[in-house]
């Protein structure tokens, strides 16, 4: 779980759900598409803070989002269910007019909320995302079977040491007033997942991406590879080294997966108001 952003004064609406980090994005139209980036349970939008310069001419702007409960929402109640959160997302991107030339990526989580923001757009007529990345989670059929949302607090302390969320060398913070402090925020989204059930609707027609990681409990390579049914479009799946939270770590798995957004966000067509995501037979396997 990323550390908190300190606590200030309530930012404008805009910023409340996409806080903007470095310098102003490109004017629209001048470079390349918008990645959209949801948190994992427990996330901030801070942990895609740097996510644009790395990035490059591929992208136009990093859209961060960042949920109630957390940084400069601190004092906000988070979300307890997915419909409602899906539905506040969706209105926000378009109010926003983030939904015009973007790309969608997900960890955890955040593939679910953005998987779901793409259905809850489409059934809004408006544009889909042009490409969906879904990162360290399981396909949404697979959801709703677990209970951690359930357990007392050192437990869950415990769950969120286990799956590599405090990063090596941070294990002091499970005592900490910190850890104490995000674990309402952490149990929210858990039971926002678990509380989640998947209903059948036809496939996104975007072509989709997937990482999974190779020491990940929470979602391993069949779980991720589950995601394939999903589009009807190309199905892309890397398989990478690493635990549940190996985009947090500085390592060959992250340099890998900012690599691969790279490459297929710069391949993109430029948006031009006609359909351009074709399957491509040789990007499926």
């Amino acid at each position: 779980m990323s550390p908190a952003e300190p606590l200030v004064a309530a930012p404008p609406r805009d910023a409340r759900w996409f806080p903007r980090f470095g310098s102003p994005p490109p004017a629209a139209g001048t470079a390349g598409t918008r990645l959209v980036c949801f948190p994992y349970a427990g996330g901030t939008a801070s942990v895609y803070r740097d996510w644009r310069e790395h990035l490059g001419g591929g992208v136009a702007d990093v859209a961060a989002l960042q949920l109630p409960g957390r940084g400069l929402r601190m004092r906000e109640e988070p979300y307890a269910s997915a419909e409602p959160l899906v539905a506040d997302v969706a209105d926000e991107l378009v109010r926003q007019g983030l939904t015009r030339d973007y790309a969608f990526f997900g960890h955890s989580m955040g593939a679910l909320l953005a998987y779901e923001v793409g259905c809850a757009l489409r059934d809004r007529g408006e544009p889909g995302p042009r490409h969906l990345f879904v990162s360290g989670s399981r396909a949404p059929h697979l959801y709703g079977d677990r209970t951690e949302h359930l357990l007392p607090d050192a437990e869950l302390r415990d769950f969120a040491a286990g799956i590599g969320a405090l990063g090596d060398g941070d294990q002091a913070l499970l005592n900490s007033a910190y850890l104490d402090r995000r674990l309402p925020v952490l149990r929210a989204d858990l039971r926002v997942c678990n509380g989640y059930r998947w209903r059948p609707r036809r496939p996104l027609d975007c072509p989709m991406t997937a990482f999974s990681a190779s020491d990940d409990p929470v979602a391993d390579a069949a779980d991720v590879e589950a995601w394939r049914p999903y589009t009807s479009s190309s199905f892309l799946h890397h398989r990478v080294r690493g635990d549940h939270f190996f985009l947090t770590a500085d390592g060959s798995a992250r340099q890998r997966l900012l690599r691969e957004l790279r490459g297929e966000l710069a391949r993109l067509p430029r948006a031009s108001g006609t359909p351009t995501e074709q399957k491509e037979r040789s990007w499926t396997y």
